[in-house]
């Protein structure tokens, strides 16, 4: 029976996963942040790379099934699948993806799949112009790479769902009030 949780936050450039991830690594106890960027070979080559990767971290992730600590992750392996969608990659991973999702399915954690969103996708053009933002190589920042990202992330939630109703899976409007958010999400977990 599992006694810990595993937290995936995800969505586009800009939707705020920075700010609801530190949030909730700090509001709940015994939660390991990870922040993950995957790889930046969008070659070929890059795939075997990237599933060495995620195999590892789901191994690493088994090992710590009820060890009473939570487990918090700024993007995993789901975005590897929405880069290859959106053809930032020169290859697929949805052979992948999709062992990956399996694995991860039959952990014995209490799992969650968290897609950020913006309704008002203006806010995009205000959240990408801030001091800091990271660079993606592959991936210019700008409000029609997050919106098409969004719209990706938000039908592979809904494939999510479909597919394991055992995880719960939710999408959450970031465009509202922090706060607001904040207690969307406290409410979501606990």
């Amino acid at each position: 029976m599992a006694n810990s949780k595993i937290i995936i936050v995800e969505g586009p450039q800009g939707v705020g996963k920075t700010t609801i991830t530190d949030f909730i690594r700090n509001s709940i106890p015994y939660t390991n942040l990870y922040r993950l960027n995957g790889t930046s070979d969008a070659s070929k080559t890059g795939k075997a790379k990237a599933e060495k990767m995620y195999v590892d971290l789901l191994d690493y992730m088994k090992k710590l099934e009820n060890m009473s600590v939570n487990l918090l992750f700024d993007r995993t392996f789901f975005t590897e699948e929405i880069y290859c969608r959106l053809g930032f990659k020169e290859y697929t991973f949805t052979d992948v993806y999709r062992k990956l999702l399996k694995k991860l399915s039959e952990m014995d954690f209490e799992i969650y799949y968290l897609t950020l969103y913006l309704s008002d996708t203006n806010e995009y053009e205000k959240r990408l112009q801030r001091a800091g933002k990271a660079v993606v190589k592959y991936s210019k920042f700008d409000k029609n790479n997050s919106e098409n990202q969004q719209n990706e992330y938000l039908k592979l939630s809904e494939e999510i769902k479909r597919e394991y109703p055992q995880l719960h899976v939710v999408n959450i409007d970031s465009c509202k009030d922090l706060e607001n958010v904040e207690n969307e999400i406290k409410e979501i977990l606990s």
